[in-house]
């Protein structure tokens, strides 16, 4: 059937080449009309597609940004409640803190950054400003002698009170060549990247010129080595130097373990401990500092900086330095907790002129550790928590310093005992 018709259709047609030509382009092209038609709805397709296609990446992006800031929003808040006190006493530090000592204050126009002579609008809590020589002399009355609360081999501290009434320890530091440049700007680098609740806070600094001051939280009790070793003082009871060590135990904790790399103190002693109105403890003074190795317990080779009877016997020796040459001072802190002693003192009688070698044999004997107990005390302390407290303080001052504990494992240790005095 469908070959007859197609043998029909053949037959009717006229034959030439014009006829051919003429049903070959019928059949081939559009009538130009409906060509510019459809290449018009098409290219209007290709644009609308086009503009939703961009509509909806920038929404993608969008949405993409808000969800990071919510996130990052999330880990502010975490970050936060984590760093932040329970109950004013106890803290805990769950996220790292990177660090580096590559960007140091730069002196511009006389005064690191500028100035903020005249500004008296409340002062931001962790943001370290920057004040001019005039406004800190303002500060302390003219560096007034009656201002003075303390008084070292770096410099003087003044009481002060700031233009936004808030008082500070106002520290101008003798000008001691490169050295003393270096300590004050490794200070001012440190202090204003980390924050912690067992660290002095720095409120500002200023490098007018060729002054050099530090301007510090307001401790209103002072350093641990005026209250353990002046007569004067009121002798500091057992709860009291337990919270201290805990508190001290705190800040080397998160100094070595919850920055990266680890930061070694370098000159921890009982002077640079500042206790506020609570007595509370807070770690002060970082211009001996030190970046630690990123390995774990890593070793740094160092010039030998610090004070005598507080130095790890290694480091001493060597300039090798690890962040279990902190622990070992800390230890020398612990030890003059216990017994209201000073590390060197050759007033005492033979024998006892060095305070970790007379200690050593009593920490760990049951009979003897109550005989190097301070005698302030009056025997008002436990004797279980004396022998836990020896025991930490022996390890701290092992000579081997792979013997020596982490701060975290001093720190876990001593919370029982604190928690069961409170």
């Amino acid at each position: 059937m469908e070959t007859g018709t197609t043998g029909v259709a053949a037959a009717a047609a006229p034959a030439g080449p014009l006829h051919s030509h003429t049903l070959n382009y019928h059949h081939s092209h559009y009538p130009p009309s409906q060509h510019h038609a459809i290449l018009s709805s098409t290219s209007i397709l290709i644009i609308i597609i086009s503009g939703i296609s961009v509509i909806v990446l920038v929404l993608i992006f969008l949405i993409m940004a808000i969800l990071r800031r919510i996130k990052s929003a999330k880990t502010r808040s975490t970050s936060f409640k984590d760093n932040g006190c329970v109950n004013n006493n106890s803290c805990r530090f769950s996220s790292h803190h990177t660090i580096t000592f590559t960007s140091s204050p730069d002196v511009r126009g006389g005064c690191l950054y500028g100035s903020n002579l005249g500004h008296k609008s409340p002062r931001k809590h962790g943001v370290v400003q920057v004040f001019t020589y005039k406004e800190l002399e303002v500060a302390t009355d003219g560096f007034s002698e009656t201002k003075v609360i303390g008084r070292g081999a770096y410099g003087v501290v003044y009481k002060g009170i700031l233009a936004d009434g808030t008082v500070a320890a106002i520290k101008m530091l003798h000008r001691q060549g490169k050295q003393g440049e270096r300590a004050f700007r490794i200070e001012v680098d440190l202090l204003s990247r980390l924050h912690s609740p067992y660290l002095v806070e720095l409120l500002g600094y200023c490098a007018d010129q060729h002054h050099r001051l530090l301007i510090f939280e307001f401790m209103s009790n002072g350093a641990l080595q005026n209250l353990l070793h002046h007569k004067q003082s009121q002798p500091l009871d057992w709860g009291t130097r337990l919270q201290i060590a805990l508190d001290c135990a705190r800040a080397l904790e998160f100094l070595h373990e919850h920055t990266i790399p680890a930061v070694i103190h370098r000159d921890f002693k009982c002077s640079n401990i500042l206790l506020d109105e609570n007595f509370h403890a807070k770690v002060s003074d970082f211009g001996f500092a030190k970046m630690g190795s990123e390995k774990i317990n890593g070793q740094i080779s160092t010039r030998v900086m610090g004070t005598a009877g507080y130095l790890a016997p290694e480091y001493a020796s060597t300039g090798m330095l690890t962040t279990k040459s902190d622990v070992y001072s800390y230890g020398m802190v612990l030890l003059q907790l216990l017994t209201g002693r000073i590390p060197v003192d050759t007033k005492r009688p033979p024998g006892e002129h060095v305070l970790v070698s007379w200690a050593l044999p009593r920490l760990t004997n049951r009979e003897k550790v109550g005989e190097m107990v301070d005698p302030a005390l009056r025997g008002l302390y436990s004797r279980k928590d004396l022998i836990q407290v020896a025991a930490i303080a022996a390890m701290c001052v092992q000579p081997e310093p792979d013997y020596r504990p982490l701060m975290t494992d001093v720190v876990q240790s001593l919370i029982p005992l604190v928690k069961n005095l409170s």
